[in-house]
């Protein structure tokens, strides 16, 4: 693919990246109305959400894995055709059962887009150029998580909330098109697909279990009752059996020989606690502007912009960095500073707290989920096997949905229970019997609008504080980014695309090794040298008899040697002095391979040298071994000496 052709096949990518995270966004100002309208109930209400959330986050790791075994650009595809489908049916839904049962298509087809994206872009991109475009598809997700609940609140108040539904599909239908005229990638090659499906299985019921779990407990059932224990142990039970079958099946959905990875495991930690900052500042923020300072659903995303902003401005303009000088860990550091502070600094807000000040604590929130949320995906991507990148990928991604979604359901109870509390003791210090809001107060969320003065401005205090106290919750998690982060492997940046280390692999191991410690474009020569680095100390100290060399370069590769009048050690370069202290004379000029060609080959009759010997003549330039000078044919069985011929011949090829 061309450049231009990348950036094209870019543009599609993004706007179903765009529409998956609309989709379980765009609703969420919207649902009062739209349950209102179909008659549903309180758990209607709690399922429109769920549902999305569920099937995304369930489906994300097993598209991740599908990719890998299968073509991309199909599943990228079906995903896209799944969510428009799903949306349109979604539109004309006439209740809430309809409605809940194509939400839940709604997340699959998100879950698809929302893996298969990455992985997409790693085919097409090396990772030292894709830092840019991270960047871009971090500010799409941000914008897509922020302002999705400022769109849907600007629709249901103009033309109608069917429309948060149909908003999508003329985007999703565009970017159907531009994938399938831009992207262009090569076939996988033709192979038995084995699919796991016990491990598919344990794995979605067991994430769903725990979801729905933590989504309901406290609101449909409580904590400690017969329901809440039998989800919890049976979600825990599900899971341990996903994790033994995932050890013994051959295509695991999430390979856990990732984990000895270590920068997929601190990537995978540092994911979880990010999801909880992305996820549950959309929604907290959203009470605090609309309960605690009293503004509309639309208003209440517009004033949600400074961190919207933030997030645009730090994923593009690191990314951008991170491309033109191939550095990406301090970046993340940053990032994961500001993210902490600003989540501290959140802790301190009240009801009546200067907007301004607010403005610029939500701006340093944006400037450091900006920084490392896409960028946790791209190291990941950068440090494992391109045989595993989908499920990789896919996997960061799936951790910090699932964090996020885990988080905001017990900050959400967190929060539902200090407010309870504030505003009783606040009506209480007013002499107002808290009942006079039904409940005590506890439970219900009141029309701020038919409140009383004093008792409004009770309650507004009480979510003020409410929301202060969970994003101090949050806060710890962000310090534990900043430590895993710091301990992420440095690793550089490669700069092949996913399709160049594909193409590699089958004349060659992978660049990527599986402890994350390389990642690079080194040379097969480069790798030899440093394996056989290691022998040279069992190299005889023996002066050498002969004053014939090994010279470098083309000279080794046609068995050339030319010789010099210096003395020197075995366990030594030749530009080193021998054990006498004598200097030697200077080397000779290596042969062109033109004069290499002309030069008679010297042979002799010594025997052959130890095993491994040869393999430290070439590490360390030295001419003999063992008082034995090397033959021809002892070098060409050189294993380094193979790989450097073979890495001339996979070159000559492509």
């Amino acid at each position: 693919m061309s450049h231009r052709e990348v950036l094209t096949a870019l543009s599609g990518l993004l706007m179903g990246m765009l529409v998956a995270i609309l989709s379980s966004t765009v609703v969420s100002t919207s649902l009062p109305r739209i349950v209102s309208d179909l008659n549903g109930s309180q758990t209607s209400y709690t399922w429109v959400i769920t549902a999305t959330l569920l099937a995304t986050t369930v489906s994300t790791p097993l598209w991740g894995k599908f990719s890998d075994l299968t073509n991309r650009k199909v599943l990228l595809q079906v995903a896209l055709v799944l969510f428009v489908l799903a949306s349109v049916a979604a539109g004309f839904s006439q209740n809430t059962a309809t409605l809940i049962t194509f939400r839940v298509f709604q997340g699959l087809g998100a879950g698809g887009l929302t893996a298969l994206v990455q992985v997409v872009m790693s085919d097409i991109i090396s990772p030292r150029e894709r830092g840019r475009y991270m960047g871009y598809l971090g500010a799409v997700m941000s914008v897509g998580t922020i302002g999705g609940p400022l769109l849907g609140g600007v629709l249901t108040d103009s033309i109608g909330w069917r429309w948060n539904f149909f908003v999508g599909v003329p985007v999703g239908v565009a970017a159907l098109i531009v994938i399938q005229r831009t992207l262009h990638l090569p076939p996988k090659p033709k192979k038995a697909v084995v699919v796991d499906y016990w491990g598919a299985g344990l794995i979605a019921g067991g994430v769903s279990l725990l979801l729905v779990w933590v989504s309901l407990g406290g609101k449909q059932f409580d904590w400690n009752s017969t329901t809440s224990w039998l989800m919890g142990v049976g979600a825990a039970v599900l899971l341990a059996l996903a994790v033994v079958v995932e050890f013994r099946s051959k295509e695991p959905i999430i390979p856990l020989t990732l984990f000895k990875n270590r920068t997929f495991t601190f990537a995978v930690v540092a994911s979880l606690s990010v999801g909880v900052a992305m996820f549950g500042t959309s929604v907290f923020l959203g009470q605090y502007m609309q309960l605690a300072r009293g503004q509309s659903p639309t208003m209440a995303g517009i004033l949600t912009l400074p961190m919207v902003l933030g997030l645009l401005i730090s994923s593009m303009v690191a990314g951008a960095l991170i491309s033109k000088y191939g550095k990406w860990k301090p970046y993340m550091i940053v990032g994961s500073v500001l993210l902490a502070a600003g989540l501290f600094l959140m802790s301190t807000i009240e009801y009546d707290t200067n907007f301004a000040i607010v403005s610029v604590f939500m701006a340093m929130m944006g400037l450091g989920i900006g920084m490392v949320m896409q960028n946790l995906v791209l190291v990941v991507q950068n440090s494992v096997d391109v045989s595993v990148v989908g499920a990789a990928s896919s996997s960061v991604a799936f951790f910090r949905s699932l964090g996020g979604t885990i988080g905001v359901s017990v900050m959400g109870a967190v929060l539902g229970t200090k407010v309870s509390g504030y505003i009783t003791d606040g009506l209480t210090d007013a002499g107002v019997d808290p009942s006079a809001l039904g409940s005590g107060g506890s439970t219900s969320i009141p029309d701020l609008s038919t409140v009383p003065g004093p008792i409004r401005t009770i309650i507004e205090s009480a979510y003020g504080q409410g929301v202060a106290d969970v994003f101090l919750i949050a806060a710890p998690l962000a310090v534990i980014t900043i430590v895993f982060v710091c301990l992420l492997p440095n690793v550089e940046l490669g700069t092949k695309t996913g399709i160049q280390r594909a193409a590699a692999a089958t004349d060659g191991p992978d660049d990527a090794s599986t402890d994350g410690s390389a990642a690079s474009s080194a040379s097969a020569a480069e790798k030899g040298v440093s394996a056989t680095a290691a022998l040279a100390p069992a190299v005889s100290s023996a002066p050498v008899t002969s004053t014939e060399r090994v010279d470098g370069g083309d000279a080794v590769g046609a068995g050339q040697r030319t010789t010099t009048d210096a003395s020197a050690t075995s366990d030594v370069s030749p530009e080193a002095p021998s054990a006498g202290g004598t200097v030697p004379a200077p080397q000779p000029a290596p042969m062109s391979p033109v004069d290499a060609g002309r030069a008679s080959p010297v042979h002799h009759a010594h025997a052959a040298a130890p095993t491994g010997a040869i393999d430290t003549v070439l590490a360390t330039n030295a001419a003999e071994v063992a008082g034995h000078p090397v033959t021809d044919d002892e070098l060409a069985e050189s294993p380094v000496f193979s790989s450097l011929v073979e890495e001339k011949d996979v070159s000559g090829r492509r």
